[in-house]
């Protein structure tokens, strides 16, 4: 079984170093093209083309594969499965692999197809997420079912903790669907046509909190948002990006201010009760934050260092 593996970011390159590892032919690695990163613009590889390479694979990149057919064929690959890679197949590509394109995809299917399934999960204040690897066909993510594991998510679990658990899940459970295929003991399952949702790619355009939320949402948008796009909120003008926050009882030191405060106004007076910010339905505290060009600390620290006060209103 030749394979032709296909992923971008970080998340993708734990499955394909397990398949290295077993022992399977990777005959090639396909990944997006070299892009800027950081303030100053620079180059920088796709995290699989830098494991790739570390094993000596050969690497195609392209802009558009669709335009590229006959290189991808040229790597010699009878199955392709892909990760995470950030480009939609062709029929023509799919048709390229005798034995099919599998996708391992980080979300439960029909549910969570499209590009945010980590992100949107969390943000949506579901329990339990999982991976699914899945036959690829013309369409988004809604091609049949090899396998499936689920995992319940964490109370406090952000984005990029989850992310890293999912990557390891979705790197033994590649293993198990090529064992399958290999043996040709395996039974497909079609995906339910009840209940598909998609989600799209969460932007920066998203991550701003809205304190007329309740308190639960506002700490799901942050967990959901870190490491990236990162949750923020603006206080004058002054940005400030949220990493964590929690859910706070509006407790007997509170209740006054609470009563009288408006949504999105600062109640705390003393570092030591942390950043508290009214919201729908109570308040929500600002555990960890940071201000542009600043360091991340945590919200009494924020209040201590003067960046904030209480009586100032976060815009909504």
């Amino acid at each position: 079984m030749k394979i032709v593996y296909a992923g971008t970011p970080e998340f993708a390159t734990l499955p394909l170093k397990n398949l290295i590892e077993a022992g399977y032919e990777v005959v090639g690695v396909v990944t997006q093209v070299d892009k800027p990163q950081g303030r100053k613009g620079v180059l920088t590889p796709p995290p699989v083309k830098t494991l790739a390479l570390s094993y000596g694979l050969p690497v195609l990149q392209s802009e558009k594969l669709k335009n590229d057919v006959d290189a991808l064929r040229a790597l010699g690959g009878d199955i392709m499965v892909t990760c995470a890679y950030g480009q939609i197949l062709t029929q023509e590509i799919l048709d390229a692999f005798p034995l099919g394109v599998w996708n391992i995809h980080a979300g439960l299917l029909p549910k969570y197809r499209g590009a945010s399934p980590i992100q949107s999960c969390i943000i949506n204040g579901e329990t339990e997420t999982g991976v699914s690897i899945m036959k690829t066909e013309l369409g988004l993510d809604c091609g049949d079912i090899i396998c499936v594991e689920k995992t319940q998510i964490l109370e406090s679990e952000t984005y990029g903790e989850l992310s890293d658990r999912l990557s390891k899940i979705g790197a033994e459970l590649l293993l198990t669907a090529l064992t399958a295929l290999k043996s040709g003991n395996y039974a497909l399952q079609k995906q339910s046509e009840e209940g598909v949702g998609v989600v799209k790619k969460i932007g920066k355009e998203h991550a701003q909190i809205d304190f007329a939320k309740t308190a639960k949402e506002i700490v799901n948008l942050v967990r959901g948002t870190n490491p990236a796009p990162v949750a923020f909120t603006r206080v004058g003008d002054l940005k400030i990006n949220v990493y964590r926050a929690e859910v706070v009882a509006v407790g007997d030191n509170e209740r006054e201010d609470f009563q009288k405060a408006q949504i999105g106004e600062i109640l705390a007076d003393s570092p030591k009760r942390g950043l508290l910010v009214k919201c729908a339905d109570g308040i929500v505290k600002l555990t960890e934050v940071q201000s542009a060009g600043g360091k991340k600390m945590s919200g009494g620290d924020f209040l201590n260092g003067r960046k904030v006060m209480k009586g100032q209103v976060f815009i909504c």
